[in-house]
């Protein structure tokens, strides 16, 4: 288990409830990095850094500056499909889709220690990735989404729940996830809820991460 950069105490796999993925395609042509501490400063704790678009050097070069900003924040910083780049600028782990680098080839990358995730899309594909190593799924895509072609048709809540109760370790769920229907996925069991467009698009995206977080919360918003 990974430790807490403030106090070198063992922290939880995934820290928060908000899984926020930082995509270069959804910023509006806002700096990234500056779009990356607006989730910090709104309270996000668990970022991924997806950049399909850029070139390898320029996904490192942004990669490396938001390592050290998230690691000043405290927070866990995953790279999405890139082995080589998490290895490379210190992340916390990697997250892999069903055609990317297989499980074993990035555990002999990163090494034991690091954390791998990997994008499922039905029960059978969650049992395979528990049962392969990995740390914890992505499963989804729970509605409709147009931030990425997976190919799969929505999922929903019931399936959410299937997977939750078939395997150990954490899910996260994604796919069209937003302020309005995601404390649904999460009285679904989902560990935490990836969100993207809702995040990165907002016009205030601190407020947006606030009121997100308010919504787990007892007494929080409904």
């Amino acid at each position: 288990m990974l430790s807490d950069p403030a106090t070198g105490a063992p922290r939880k796999l995934l820290p928060s409830p908000l899984y926020a993925i930082l995509d270069a395609s959804q910023s509006r042509g806002r700096p990234l990095p500056t779009v990356l501490r607006e989730f910090l400063k709104g309270g996000a704790k668990l970022i991924q850094l997806r950049a399909k678009e850029l070139s390898s050097g320029d996904f490192f070069a942004l990669a490396k500056e938001a390592r050290q900003i998230t690691r000043d924040a405290g927070a866990l910083f995953i790279i999405n499909d890139r082995a080589d780049i998490a290895l490379a600028c210190g992340a916390d782990g990697v997250h892999l889709g069903q055609d990317d680098l297989p499980f074993e080839a990035a555990r002999k990358i990163l090494g034991k220690e690091k954390i791998i995730g990997i994008s499922t899309h039905d029960l059978v594909q969650a049992k395979e990735a528990e049962q392969a190593g990995a740390d914890y799924i992505g499963f989804g895509p729970m509605f409709g989404t147009t931030t990425k072609e997976t190919g799969y048709s929505p999922r929903g809540l019931e399936p959410l729940r299937e997977v939750r109760k078939a395997v150990k370790i954490p899910v996260v769920a994604i796919g069209g996830i937003n302020e309005s229907n995601v404390a649904e996925v999460w009285k679904a069991g989902t560990d935490s809820a990836a969100i993207i467009s809702d995040l990165v698009a907002a016009d205030e995206v601190a407020e947006k991460v606030k009121r997100i977080l308010a919504r787990h919360h007892p007494g929080g918003l409904e």
